[in-house]
């Protein structure tokens, strides 16, 4: 096996059939983060020229001109495998310390364990705890502090029509869905001249919500990088509300390798109650999902494991409405690469407190 830098593109050819592809791991979100400072290493594991495994990393100086080193959604290989694990990370690790780093962080897009619905533990299923052991062998620990959810909802459609899919919906996420249809809500693509009505929606709910919203740059920056490859999609809800068409609600969905992914909306809390909006974007997409052959369809992050008495417990109710499951990903894990690492943690400490 030989571990070498590769281009963009073999990069690409390898991500889009790879089963731990995710659309953090694409030359698109590379250009982002380029753009952005970011410096970008392609690596593969090959064996006689046929690519075993890869990743995409961003590397960036953070701390007394050390840098640190990411892998978003990657890397892109069975991490259960210890063999070609070994090989990748102290290849990848070794790169990493000769080239200024001082941390290095990887979000594999890799289950750890099989669970329902409800969170709970799937009796017989698969517990990837061969891959968790694999990591530690090398000394890598698990963030509590991630930028990639550790949990998510996911859909399964299983080869099912919109009509089958819609049966199985809870009965008031059925009733949501009427409504919105009988109140004349109306959904349609947003172009990228008309983020800004996307924007509106988003930034009023993050104040509501208490939460941080991205700035329209970001999301012309990705329309840009994406709506061409029809891998981005921003949907707007919207009503004739006294003589004029209202927006109501919106959201962002990727559409990468077999999932689509809903991964950014907001609602006008004015119209909520009245018309459902944000139940009929999401139909509009699963729909779209099943008539376009998707294997599943991604609500993306949850909050932990669902616990009613968590204040964002409805975020995953409303998605438990469509049915699916949890999906629990191995998480975040860092490695420290130097004692730059231990004076950079020591003195983040210093400035929190």
């Amino acid at each position: 096996m030989n571990f070498e830098l590769i281009s963009s593109d073999e990069f690409r050819k390898y991500a889009d059939q790879s089963p731990y592809r995710s659309f953090t791991q694409t030359p698109e979100i590379a250009k982002y983060r380029e753009s952005e400072g970011w410096t970008i290493y392609y690596f593969a594991v090959k064996e006689k020229e046929k690519i075993l495994a890869a990743a995409a990393a961003f590397a960036k100086p953070t701390f007394l001109g050390k840098s640190i080193y990411v892998v978003p959604g990657g890397p892109l290989l069975d991490l259960e495998d210890t063999k070609l694990t070994n090989f990748f990370f102290k290849h990848l690790i070794s790169f990493a310390k000769t080239h200024n780093g001082y941390a290095l962080q990887i979000s594999p897009y890799y289950e750890l364990i099989e669970r329902d619905r409800n969170g709970e533990v799937v009796e017989n299923g698969f517990h990837h705890e061969k891959a968790v052991k694999n990591l530690e062998r090398f000394k890598f620990k698990l963030c509590s502090d991630a930028s990639q959810p550790r949990y998510l909802f996911v859909l399964d459609l299983n080869n099912r029509n919109a009509e089958e899919l819609f049966s199985d919906f809870k009965r008031n996420t059925r009733n949501h869905i009427r409504k919105a249809e009988k109140q004349g809500v109306t959904i349609r693509e947003l172009q990228k001249s008309e983020l800004n009505y996307f924007k509106d929606i988003t930034e009023s709910t993050s104040l509501r919500r208490n939460f941080s919203d991205r700035p329209l740059s970001y999301y012309e920056k990705i329309y840009d990088l994406f709506h061409d490859r029809d891998e981005v999609k921003f949907i707007l809800a919207e009503a004739e509300i006294d003589g004029k068409k209202t927006p109501l609600s919106a959201a962002m969905f990727m559409l990468y390798g077999n999932e689509i992914i809903y991964l950014f909306s907001g609602s006008d809390q004015k119209y909520m109650r009245d018309y459902n909006a944000q139940y009929l974007i999401q139909w509009h997409m699963i729909k779209y999902a099943a008539e376009h052959h998707f294997k599943c369809y991604n609500f993306y992050g949850i909050q932990g494991l669902p616990d009613p008495s968590s204040k964002d417990y409805g975020i995953y109710d409303f998605k438990k409405g469509f049915g699916g499951r949890v999906v629990e990903l191995i998480g975040t894990y860092e490695l420290p690469l130097n004692t730059f690492y231990y004076l950079h943690e020591f003195l983040s400490k210093f400035k929190k407190h």
